[in-house]
């Protein structure tokens, strides 16, 4: 019999983006004449437990004592945290549902605010393991229950081992009380979460950093909402470009790089290249970059860049040819739109292509010579494989063929190797 799997996820800067607690404080002292002064004191209390340098029992109950909050804060705060779920746990809510008796929300925060949130994302109610608020009659807060493991130094530890799990443990998430489960051996592999905060003491104890939780599922091998992703997707910016598009490829996901140069080092290895107005990319180097899927030139290529030679090997263009100055947002946008749901409008080289994102789907991409009979073979093969295509949408021009389907069924990497394999293929790709 196969060994279960159990995830252990932590809540505060991993399933959302904030610590509720602070967030809580922010709601609750909003008229406070010494708010910012508290506000400090709040942040700091939580950073010196995240970080292993105060015990979570002393820290919690600084904060607690600090919050001067009742249940209609609650009810805000719970608004505010449905709003601020980490983008790549919230794409990935299908997992949660088919993986439900298998993922545990173990956290030092408040069951109050988790459970609103997270039951939103499939999680059972009885996996929902936090601290409760003691409260008066009309509603204040006042302290919490100190009988509750997790409101302990090492709480999480006591409560595993008070659990006595059956089977695997992974957990995910970004601060001290997460390694010490690690630590104790009571988990397998510890996962820091890297999304919303990076703290360097932790990292170094991780047995892997996980800068989404894409990440985290597509080493496990576990169903997930991309294919691939978006932090391994290397995205180099070259030149003087603006700080507003660097900001927002890097919002995204992607695993940025700002250089004044093209380097050597990353020819091989770049999926997304967005240039400056001037720069120059020298053929050679473009002919050897054969992971390279779209091209930003926030100006004309029109002698700086080959287009002819990208559109051969299935690459795709965006410029500015009138030099628009709003154009130095949407030549990022349009990669990421690409990047993103395969949409090639506007692209000064591939077929014009505008989709919408089909739920429930796969969506595959094929990109050809324009030669009689490919899609003829491309459907022939997923006729073979047995795969119902729920969407289509085909383009061309002179050069090229742009194919993207839609499945909705689960599909063989032997599917992948057939596609790959068509005579006069240029490149195929996965897209979620």
């Amino acid at each position: 019999m196969k060994q279960k799997n159990f995830y252990i996820i932590d809540f505060d800067s991993t399933f959302t983006q904030v610590e509720a607690l602070d967030e809580l404080a922010r709601i609750s002292l909003k008229k406070h004449p010494e708010k910012e002064a508290i506000f400090q004191k709040i942040e700091d209390y939580t950073n010196l437990a995240m970080e292993g340098k105060l015990s979570f029992g002393e820290s919690l109950a600084q904060r607690v004592k600090l919050l001067e909050a009742n249940e209609d804060h609650l009810k805000q705060l719970i608004t505010r945290l449905k709003k601020k779920v980490s983008a790549s746990f919230s794409r990935n809510a299908a997992f949660f549902k088919k993986h439900a008796d298998e993922v545990l929300i173990v956290s030092g925060g408040f069951k109050e605010f988790i459970t609103p949130v997270v039951s939103q994302y499939h999680i059972k109610k009885e996996n929902i393991y936090a601290n409760t608020f003691v409260t008066t009659g009309d509603g204040k807060i006042i302290d919490y229950d100190h009988s509750n493991p997790l409101s302990e130094e090492g709480g999480k530890v006591k409560l595993m081992q008070q659990m006595n799990l059956e089977g695997d443990l992974y957990g995910i998430g970004d601060g001290y009380s997460d390694f010490q489960l690690r630590e104790s051996g009571l988990i397998k592999k510890f996962y820091a979460f890297t999304e919303n905060i990076a703290r360097e003491s932790i990292i170094k104890k991780a047995d892997h950093i996980t800068p989404s939780f894409d990440e985290f599922l597509y080493v496990n091998n576990l169903p997930r909402a991309i294919s691939y992703p978006k932090n391994r997707i290397l995205c180099l910016i070259i030149g003087d470009v603006d700080t507003q598009s660097i900001d927002m490829l890097k919002k995204d996901g992607f695993s940025v790089r700002h250089k004044a140069t093209f380097e050597e080092k990353y020819v091989a290895d770049v999926h997304m290249l967005l240039l400056a107005d001037g720069e120059k990319l020298e053929p050679e180097k473009l002919k050897r970059a054969v992971k390279l899927k779209t091209l930003g030139y926030l100006g004309s290529t029109k002698g700086k860049v080959d287009t002819a030679m990208c559109t051969e090997q299935g690459v795709v263009v965006f410029d500015d040819a009138k030099h628009n100055p709003r154009n130095l947002i949407f030549i990022p946008k349009r990669m990421i739109d690409f990047m993103n749901t395969g949409t090639t409008y506007l692209s000064s080289n591939f077929p014009n292509l505008q989709l919408p994102r089909i739920d429930k789907s796969h969506r595959l991409i094929h990109i050809h010579k324009n030669v009689p009979g490919i899609m003829a073979k491309v459907n022939t093969i997923f006729a073979k494989h047995n795969i119902n295509i729920v969407g289509q949408f085909l383009m061309t021009n002179p050069s090229i063929g742009y194919v993207i389907t839609d499945i909705n069924t689960e599909y063989d990497k032997q599917l992948f190797k057939s596609l790959k394999k068509i005579e006069h293929t240029i490149k195929f790709r996965v897209l979620y």
